[in-house]
């Protein structure tokens, strides 16, 4: 099989091409366009398939990581959405919840309250009323009210509409019956009902999820629809299949009808990038660090699994969402973050940003504030003969110039000023990677550091020496490691059911009969997508918490018939979790089933290891020495580091630190105090504190 991974960055588009039959892949990048990434992702598609030398009518599936959708989320930039919910419950997705943001303060920013996904005047409601616990119709639905709602929309210029009912989840009929009416009033209208977006309770954040879904889909939906007819018009019948939150891919049918599925479509790439480098050294207990020019994103695989975001944390852009996510989190921390003194004169690193234009000063584009990559070419870590392969000359004299200005109001050198930016923008890089392992239970001493993007390794010994993380391990090709992961996954659909049983009322033939209903739709659609049932498999689930408790604990569920030995099983790793989560387990109190899951996993052609071309001596691989700051034993030294080249570094030869590693899309740092070496799978492993 002939697949291409493109990820769409802010500034490149990364792209893979890779034959899984002979183990070969070739990488490349080329500006995004922001005007519309799918002309740089056809550029970039048609610039690899030369580059590979390969017809790019044989290429079989193009897997694509997009961030329309968030960023149409994040600039609040989707189309004006109407909405058609219950007489009464117009504003749900106004009010929220009791909780805020921040429950302090009086200057804060609500979301949903400040920018709406909906606006009041385009939120419409009718008569008719789905009634708990069992989804009987306690009101019929007002037909004529929802033609009506659909025609005053149509008349006002909506072309978007979010169907959202109370208790839906227990029963679609009135939100499909509403959905036909609408169509039938608005035919080229984007319909999006709440019970085929996330069928589950909640009805704050299912509306609201329901309401994003209506807000960027028709942008989504056009985007894919022009990227798959130019892919066909430059001569590429490839499936396209785009990055879903969940960490697998779905079909750009899938996509168009569910945008909100693809709202992490990037980083969750990433976090696969990053736990497919960590298997190839067999570390599967791994942080993914994925640091760019204005964020840096990680992740947490424990046991070659990827956690996953409860629903209590998962939310973009302060909107709160009921869709499975990878669990990843970001920080404004990266190599174009600025250095500056705040009003009270702290010394502070981000999250202002310099951006790709004019970017840090070194970029030479007119960029005249001290930012992290200034910093690392002050202390000497960046080359500036070999930037980019070479293809970018770096401007030292001005990351100087802007570092000195600083470092003048601070009253310190310029090297000890470079030092504290990075410093301060570790510790913030650090802080993120504590929220995620320390105060939720983890150690991350037990955790390898997987660094990628074009940030990552610069800055991955000094985070991870802060934590006590013992290795950090850089991937074959840290700058498209996101592409790569799209290369790595299988195509994976999810389905849920509310079920509210309890230890006190179990009803075990109805949460069979849950499961093999949900087992059975996602089947119809792989068997729509191609595949036969030998090429998928099932994974059950399921939501639980104490009766009482507010949010949820998911716990894996055996396969098969649903006795007292599956729930003994999910029960014990209930408890477990319980005592990691809340340091504690209450052994006699009632214990709910909120919600039960089935992910459907369709397997995929994957990317193999890479395939090292014999190399020889350390010293073929060295460029030369240079000067280079670093701190040892709580002091700056200039040290003469020897700078090699990553393609020619022999395998499985470990060496002592200072080393600068050089490769084209990062470059990767070594202590004096650090050991490094390249493995036969293509990765540098870095031993921290370890001296031959």
């Amino acid at each position: 099989m002939k697949l291409i991974g493109v990820d769409v960055g802010g500034t490149f588009t990364d792209l893979v091409y890779v034959d899984t039959q002979v183990a070969e892949s070739t990488i490349h990048k080329v500006a995004t366009t922001p005007h519309d990434p799918s002309e740089g992702v056809l550029n970039g598609v048609v610039e690899l398939c030369k580059r590979a030398e390969v017809d790019p009518g044989s290429i079989d599936h193009v897997l694509h990581g997009t961030t329309i959708a968030t960023n149409a989320i994040l600039e609040h930039d989707g189309v004006e959405a109407g909405m058609i919910t219950n007489e009464g419950y117009r504003d749900i997705i106004q009010i929220g919840r009791h909780q805020r943001p921040q429950h302090y303060s009086i200057m804060q920013e609500v979301p949903w309250q400040d920018r709406p996904l909906v606006k009041r005047r385009y939120r419409k409601t009718v008569a008719g009323r789905v009634a708990p616990p069992s989804g009987e119709i306690m009101e019929a639905l007002d037909e004529e009210g929802v033609r009506r709602a659909a025609r005053e929309l149509k008349e006002r210029g909506i072309n978007s509409i979010a169907i959202c009912f109370l208790f839906s989840y227990l029963n679609p009929e009135q939100e499909l019956r509403a959905r036909e009416l609408v169509l039938e009033e608005h035919p080229d209208c984007f319909v999006t009902t709440s019970s085929s977006v996330s069928p589950q309770f909640r009805e704050f954040e299912r509306f609201t999820t329901t309401a994003m879904n209506a807000f960027i889909g028709p942008k989504v939906r056009t985007y894919v629809a022009r990227l798959e007819s130019d892919l066909a018009a430059h001569g590429l019948s490839a499936d396209l299949h785009i990055m879903c939150s969940n960490g697998g891919v779905a079909t750009a049918d899938m996509v168009a009808a569910r945008p909100v599925l693809t709202l992490l479509s990037g980083p969750a790439a990433g976090v696969l990038g990053g736990g497919w480098a960590g298997a190839l050294s067999d570390r599967d207990h791994v942080i993914t660090f994925d640091v760019g020019g204005t964020s840096a994103d990680i992740g947490i695989v424990r046991g070659g699994v990827f956690e996953e975001a409860t629903a209590r944390d998962t939310a973009i852009a302060g909107f709160p969402l009921l869709v499975p996510m990878i669990d990843i989190h970001t920080i404004g921390a990266g190599g174009g973050s600025i250095a500056y003194l705040d009003a009270g004169g702290a010394f502070c690193v981000g999250p202002r940003s310099a951006g790709a234009r004019p970017g840090p000063a070194a970029y030479g584009h007119g960029g005249d504030q001290p930012t992290v990559t200034d910093a690392n070419v002050v202390l000497g870590r960046l080359d500036g003969e070999n930037f980019l392969g070479g293809e970018m000359a770096l401007d030292a004299e001005a990351s100087v110039r802007v570092v000195s200005a600083l470092a003048a109001e601070l009253g310190m050198t310029p090297e000890a000023t470079a030092d504290g930016v990075m410093k301060i923008v570790n510790a913030n890089m650090a802080n993120l990677i504590r929220s995620r392992t320390v105060q939720k239970g983890l150690d991350p001493r037990s955790f390898s550091l997987v660094a990628f993007g074009g940030g990552g390794p610069l800055q991955a010994v000094d985070v991870a020496a802060e934590l006590g993380i013992p290795e950090v391990i850089i991937p074959p090709a840290p700058g498209i490691t996101s592409a790569m992961g799209l290369t790595t996954t299988d195509l994976k659909y999810d389905a849920v059911r509310t079920a509210f049983v309890s230890t006190r009322r179990m009803d075990l033939p109805a949460l069979h009969q849950s499961f093999a209903s949900m087992e059975s739709e996602i089947g119809r659609q792989f068997a729509a997508d191609g595949l036969s049932p030998d090429e998928y498999r099932f994974e059950r689930s399921a939501d639980l918490r104490y009766v009482g408790q507010g949010y949820e604990l998911r716990v894996t569920v055996p396969g098969g018939a649903m006795d007292e030995a599956a729930l003994a099983s999910m029960f014990a790793e209930f408890a477990d979790k319980h005592l990691t989560e809340y340091g504690h387990v209450h052994a006699e109190d009632p214990i709910e089933i909120v919600n039960v899951r089935v992910t459907g996993i369709g397997t995929m052609p994957k990317l193999h290891a890479p395939v090292l071309k014999p190399r020889q001596s350390l010293d073929d691989a060295l460029i030369r020495h240079k000067d280079c700051v670093f701190r040892v034993n709580g002091s700056l030294e200039t040290l003469s580091t020897p700078l090699y080249l990553r393609d020619a570094l022999p395998v499985d030869q470990d060496f002592q630190g200072p080393a600068i590693i050089i490769q084209k899309d990062t470059t990767s740092i070594v202590r004096p105090q650090d050991r490094m070496t390249a493995d036969s799978k293509g990765n540098l492993i870095i031993k921290l504190g370890v001296e031959g």
